[in-house]
């Protein structure tokens, strides 16, 4: 085993994800890549398989540190939890003052956060990165999303930048803040991620059951839709699988996997960070809780026993899938602006300098989000980068707009028709909740003031006042009160 000091970066953790990063990085020119993996057959097999990337294979943790140039670089990419704090002891126990550790799992943003402030005062470096783009992203070209000091950006960035996605001659990498920062955005576009799939879902679910349509003829919907402004990477596959036809039984593919969807747990992030940063997410929420719906077979089952009947589909016309493409759009507009608005919420919380039009730019490649009107959401706050939401945005304010009452009709064929499209409705509401002169809240200030003396405040004067309910019922000035 080789114990010069000839690698500029290296790779713990073989599995697919870190086999395929590793590819990725010996394939730049100026890379020697060092990998590790505690199975050393692993390692073994890798390096026996991809001569031509000339990695320095470890079989030790020393062998691996001894390796690695100054100041040494490298990727852990194992489980994230237990297995990854081993390996950042064993390399913090080895590196020095200036060396870089960097965390490229799917790890929870808080633990970043922790595991920063456990490594700081050694003087390493840690970095927590987020990647996006799955096994194919890894091996050819991912987003990624990188937190840390931007001292150690000035090593790392480099090497992130050599193998990172392409988007318009922009490599798709940027420092996104500090500390947990990396792993938050990747959070973020993980819920966003959820949203887009749900919302796929259910115009795939309301084309077939409300526009009769076979799953070949849905796939030519979206591979149409994929030559204009839906144009995605998520649409593009949706029209590939709706064409898959499964060799045992001849029948679509779509039909003969069990409707039920799994998750791995960054979208029950977002949306648990979102409240906690009390902002709105309800179309990622509802994507989270649909996944759940979905696998619940034996309430399903009840209800679908219980329930006397179920409503007929509503006639589609002419122009349904055209209206489905239009509430499609609106709904990710919204899915979009509430992950953006999470970004910015985290960024004040955290203190994070965080760029929302890098960030959209960074997502136009690699990952799974990637989109074509992702250009547009870099260019509105390239635009005016102090915008409340993007909705306000002009291209997407005129965008939801022209769309309203296509996406008005469909949702209210969908509950006419049975057809559940919580992603939808719950992106209408909040619009329809943004554009309200008036909401309900009154009545719920009232409500907790009422059982609770939680007070409220009065639309024609300043101050906070409190109604003596179980008194007289005169209003109080408590403005200034302890109570």
């Amino acid at each position: 085993m080789s114990t010069n000091e000839t690698a500029n970066i290296g790779v713990v953790g073989l599995a697919v994800m870190g086999s395929n990063l590793a590819r990725n990085l010996a394939s730049r020119e100026g890379n020697t890549v060092a990998v590790y993996n505690r199975t050393h057959a692993r390692t073994e097999e890798l390096v026996a398989a991809h001569p031509e990337a000339g990695f320095v294979a470890a079989g030790t943790i020393d062998d691996f540190v001894a390796s690695l140039a100054r100041p040494r670089t490298a990727i852990i990419m194992v489980k994230a939890g237990a297995g990854t704090d081993a390996v950042i002891d064993q390399l913090a126990e080895r590196f020095e003052p200036g060396d870089i550790i960097v965390d490229g799992g799917n790890a929870n943003f808080q633990d970043t956060i922790a595991r920063e402030k456990r490594i700081a005062p050694t003087g390493v470096h840690f970095v927590g990165v987020g990647i996006s783009g799955g096994e194919e992203g890894a091996l050819n070209g991912p987003s990624i999303m990188p937190g840390g000091s931007a001292e150690s950006y000035e090593t790392l960035g480099p090497i992130l930048a050599s193998i990172a996605a392409v988007a318009k001659g922009e490599p798709c990498v940027t420092h996104v803040g500090t500390d947990g920062a990396g792993h938050f955005i990747k959070m973020i576009h993980n819920g966003i991620e959820y949203a887009d799939m749900q919302l796929i879902g259910e115009a795939y679910d309301l084309l077939r059951t409300v526009g009769g349509l076979e799953p070949h003829a849905i796939a030519d919907v979206f591979a149409e839709w994929n030559k204009g402004s839906l144009e995605s990477y998520l649409i593009e596959i949706t029209a590939e699988i709706l064409r898959q036809v499964d060799s045992a039984t001849g029948k679509p593919f779509v039909d003969i996997v069990l409707d039920q969807a799994g998750s791995k747990g960054t979208g029950v992030w977002t949306v648990q960070n979102a409240l906690d940063l009390g902002v709105p997410v309800g179309g990622i929420a509802e994507a989270v809780f649909a996944r759940a719906v979905s696998a619940k077979p034996a309430q399903r089952a009840a209800v679908r026993r219980s329930a006397a009947s179920r409503p007929q589909p509503q006639k589609a016309d002419a122009g349904f899938a055209d209206d489905v493409a239009k509430a499609l759009y609106a709904s990710k507009v919204v899915a979009y602006a509430q992950g953006f608005d999470a970004v910015l919420a985290g960024a004040e919380k955290y203190g994070w300098d965080i760029h929302k039009d890098r960030i959209a730019k960074i997502w136009r490649g690699g990952c799974i989000i990637r989109a074509r009107f992702l250009d547009r959401i870099a260019e509105a706050y390239t635009d005016n980068p102090d915008i409340t939401t993007l909705l306000e945005a002009p291209y997407f304010a005129q965008a939801v707009t022209q769309g309203e009452d296509a996406w008005r009709r469909i949702v209210a064929t969908a509950a006419l028709s049975g057809v559940p499209v919580p992603g939808f409705s719950s992106a209408l509401s909040y619009y329809d909740s943004l554009a309200a002169e008036r909401l309900p809240a009154a009545l719920v200030q009232g409500q907790r003031d009422f059982f609770g003396a939680h007070t409220y405040r009065r639309t024609d004067r300043e101050g906070t006042f409190h109604t003596l309910w179980s008194g007289d019922r005169t209003e109080v000035d408590v403005t200034h009160s302890t109570h």
